[in-house]
């Protein structure tokens, strides 16, 4: 599969790393997009965007609007933007697409294309609720990193790994990744 990974300049750069590389090690064609914000979040976080990037097949930045993954002739497979700043979110919500990221989620939701959102802010607000609505009922995944107790985690490790693991579950992917398998 061709799949594009969005990283804004929301808290939990983690997320996007760690899904990224589950998705390349597991053979798929990943366009990643880090927003002129992430670096940023990455650097106050302990994370390397140069080791993000070189994970990916194609490694791009929010201002890249000329390359072929904005375009519907060319749409990724499905979208994920992990994490999603609700700034992105709300972008993507009026169908303001001012930059890859939310041109690339847009085009997803043109032409009926997986597109999950891992929004990264708490509490929320009602204008947050009411976009994160509004992509639903457009086709979106909302997929919040809400931590579960029941894999026992121990480590922040274990805790983005469960996340990672409903990342791909929400794009279809298998993993063996922590989840609930039943009691």
């Amino acid at each position: 599969m061709h799949l594009a990974v969005g990283i804004t300049g929301a808290s939990g750069y983690c997320l996007g790393h760690e899904i990224t590389q589950a998705l390349a090690s597991r053979g798929h064609d990943v366009t990643l997009i880090v927003s002129d914000a992430a670096p940023q979040i990455a650097l106050l976080e302990g994370c390397d965007v140069a080791a993000t990037r070189a994970l990916a097949t194609t490694a791009l930045g929010e201002h890249d609007l000329a390359t072929a993954v904005s375009s519907s002739t060319a749409a990724p497979d499905a979208m994920i933007i992990a994490p999603c700043s609700l700034k992105t979110l709300s972008s993507i919500a009026h169908g303001y697409g001012d930059n890859l990221i939310t041109r690339t989620a847009e085009t997803c939701l043109r032409m009926r294309r997986p597109l999950v959102l891992m929004p990264r802010e708490t509490p929320l607000s009602l204008m947050a609720v009411e976009n994160m609505r509004t992509l639903i009922l457009a086709g979106a995944v909302m997929l919040p990193p809400v931590m579960a107790y029941y894999t026992h985690p121990r480590t922040i490790g274990d805790v983005t790994a469960f996340f990672v693991g409903k990342a791909l579950d929400a794009l279809g992917i298998a993993h063996d990744l922590p989840s609930w398998r039943g009691v």
